[in-house]
């Protein structure tokens, strides 16, 4: 059986503060995107993970969906499976792909051995594994808070619109990201903000994240200006970065930057 796990991308992120338990609490929208990996079990003589594509850093048997596959043979009698991941979304990027392979697993291990998880026992499952994993689960936009991992339903379409996304070579890791980051509450809720025009986003709707890394990382800050020059009319780094997409009224022809050794998605 073989399902497609989504990517997202983050519409705006506010660090409104730090936790008693070292995490932070934060504000922004999880909107999916179609860029999409491949994910396959089948019955096995043994619990088998592989992969393709992307090359998957770490070890092998770190990956979210065997961690899943353990969570849910503690409360149901299920058989070893072959994991076969085909990897697609680009890794380190901000888009939560392992994250949604681990949700999609879920999902997956019901429908192929009928276990009957309710909603709230996979929900539970999920946000054992990643704070945005059970995001993935119903997979619509939602206003997030929290860790990332409580969500509130919104009317939001982007489907008028094309969305390009750009991967540059670069790195960020979340630690990184957020030692340049001083956590305030926002003027303004995200959840407000989002129910503006699009067109208006570009003067209110703000990730914290971009002040630190495009200093760091000024490649980063390039691709984000150069979508602006290309037409867009909103352009933001997703999550910690390093991915930036641009939302445009009319579809566009790629590659649209002249920038070197990125990658370009349309979705």
């Amino acid at each position: 059986m073989i399902s497609f796990p989504n990517a997202k991308i983050n519409i705006g992120l506010s660090v409104v503060n730090r936790r008693a338990d070292g995490y932070h609490n934060l504000e922004t929208v999880f909107y999916p995107i179609n860029i999409k990996d491949a994910l396959e079990i089948v019955e096995a003589k043994e619990l088998l993970f592989t992969s393709s594509g992307i090359e998957i850093p770490g070890y092998a048997n770190e990956n979210l969906c065997l961690k899943a596959y353990e969570l849910i043979a503690k409360d149901y009698d299920v058989p070893p499976v072959h994991i076969h991941l085909h990897k697609n979304i680009p890794i380190g990027a901000g888009l939560g792909g392992g994250s949604a392979d681990a949700a999609f697993f879920i999902r997956l291990m019901n429908d192929k051995f009928d276990l009957n998880i309710t909603q709230q026992s996979m929900d539970a499952y999920a946000r054992k594994l990643g704070a945005d994993c059970a995001f993935f689960l119903k997979n619509v936009p939602v206003f997030a808070r929290g860790r990332g991992d409580e969500f509130a339903e919104i009317k939001l379409s982007l489907e008028k619109y094309y969305i390009v996304l750009v991967m540059p070579p670069v790195h960020v890791s979340t630690a990184e990201a957020y030692r340049g980051v001083e956590p305030a509450k926002p003027a303004k809720s995200m959840k407000e903000l989002i129910e503006l025009p699009v067109k208006q986003w570009q003067e209110t709707v703000r990730n914290d994240f971009e002040k630190s890394v495009f200093t760091n990382h000024p490649k980063i800050r390039g691709v984000k200006a150069a979508l602006y020059e290309a037409g867009a009319v909103y352009a933001s780094m997703s999550g910690s970065g390093s991915s930036v997409y641009g939302i445009f009224s009319n579809q566009i022809k790629l590659p649209l930057l002249e920038i070197d050794n990125v990658v370009y998605y349309g979705v």
